[in-house]
């Protein structure tokens, strides 16, 4: 398996472009099964997950080109192809085929959906919304999902017992061709969330409510096909501002939608991090008066929540800045029970991390971090993990990138272009 060697004390400093969306891109790529035109989608992630989802597609007969990250793609029929369960369950977006299938053709079975273990994350809130939807769930193998309902069913009233991001994903295409109007309530807001809902829209699918709990849909006979650009990954960006932030860098973090990350604006504001923001960019600089390991203050409490609260997925990056802070910080992940799992490879790097429950724990800094062999347990948390060997002092190995890889793309060359000293074993 390929490992990366990381030699850390390097400061980062220069440029970096941050690219599409990983999570805007998976269910707007799933979405051009609606229609039987051709989409053209830009500024798609080059990234493993992109290609996984692909394959799958090819399953039910779409045609696309790949490249240069534009996407070609059509599926002028939907055929009834065996779908590869090695595929599926290398990640949990394949879940987001089930709105298009069913709008399209009131049918749909696959795989259960794999991908990051970050706790049960049971597919019971699809089942819900598809079934409020008029949609039946049928008796499947143990390792197979099926659903039944008829296609261009009627609108309706959807409402979301909690704010799941592919579950409301899902009710959105499910009704794309319905007939009348269907309103979905408690819907997540998450920014690719909204990028799909402006790719429907575009499609000709009647969107309102944009941005906010309650969207309107009001369906197409025929969705139409388009040509889309891609939001910027406001993870990645997140993930390369801590980067910069932890190395003591100064580096100029590009394409960027900086209010995407308001809620990490304010917790860097109270550990009195410097950074300057721009209309679509991040200007991140050393302090003025800088004392190893004593920049930063503590921060009384980071926690996790839904869109436009500080997003789960920078919690693991984060706590390595917090582990260069002074004082306790504590740490309150409120949506996924196994999020937690990478705590102890920080420990074994020396961070001071007291683990009260699976989802709370105490950060104590600052701490020196020392070189060791570490594995990524989830994509965020493989970053986490990268980001705390750029800081240690002497050699990490990183294992397990394979999540990085689903995630990030080129991770290690982007950093390396900054200045880290990375080297990637075959």
């Amino acid at each position: 398996m390929p490992k990366f060697i990381i030699n850390g004390g390097k400061p980062l400093k220069g440029e970096v472009k941050i690219g599409g969306s990983k999570n805007a891109a998976l269910p707007i790529i799933a979405a051009t099964l609606l229609t039987e035109e051709l989409c053209v989608i830009k500024n798609v992630p080059d990234i493993a997950d992109t290609h996984t989802l692909l394959e799958i597609l090819r399953s039910f007969g779409s045609e696309f080109e790949f490249k240069n990250h534009t996407l070609r793609i059509q599926t002028k029929k939907i055929i009834k192809g065996k779908v590869s369960g090695e595929l599926a369950c290398k990640m949990r977006a394949s879940v987001l085929l089930l709105g298009p299938l069913l709008a399209r053709t009131g049918k749909a079975r696959l795989p259960y959906p794999g991908g990051c273990v970050l706790g049960a994350r049971p597919i019971d809130t699809h089942v819900n919304v598809l079934s409020q939807l008029g949609v039946r769930e049928l008796n499947a193998g143990a390792n197979e999902i099926a659903f039944e309902g008829a296609p261009r069913a009627r609108g309706g009233e959807v409402v979301l017992p909690e704010f799941s991001v592919t579950a409301t994903e899902n009710a959105i295409m499910a009704a794309a061709r319905a007939r009348g109007t269907t309103e979905v309530r408690l819907a997540a807001v998450e920014p690719h969330v909204q990028d799909l809902c402006r790719f429907l829209k575009k499609m000709g699918v009647g969107v309102s409510g944009i941005g906010t709990h309650t969207v309107i849909i009001r369906g197409i006979r025929k969705p139409r096909g388009v040509t889309y650009t891609i939001t910027p990954d406001y993870l990645e960006g997140g993930t390369f501002i801590l980067a910069a932030i932890v190395t003591g860098g100064t580096v100029t973090v590009r394409n960027v939608i900086p209010h995407d990350l308001d809620a990490m604006w304010n917790l860097l504001c109270e550990m009195k991090v410097p950074f300057v923001l721009g209309k679509n960019s991040v200007q991140i600089s050393p302090p003025k008066k800088s004392t190893p390991f004593s920049n930063y203050l503590a921060c009384k409490r980071l926690q996790t929540n839904v869109f436009p609260g500080f997003p789960t997925d920078l919690q693991p990056p984060f706590v390595v800045l917090l582990t260069q802070a002074q004082g306790k910080s504590k740490i309150h992940e409120a949506l996924f029970e196994g999020r937690f799992k990478y705590l102890p490879e920080l420990v074994k790097m020396g961070a001071h991390i007291e683990t009260l429950n699976p989802h709370e724990a105490i950060v104590t800094g600052p701490t020196s971090l020392k070189g060791g062999e570490v594995k990524s347990w989830d994509i965020r948390a493989g970053a986490a993990m990268m980001l705390a060997a750029l800081i240690a002092k002497g050699k990490t190995v990183v294992s397990d990138i394979h999540y990085i890889d689903r995630g990030y793309e080129r991770f290690d060359e982007k950093l390396r272009a900054l200045g880290a000293d990375i080297t990637r074993l075959p």
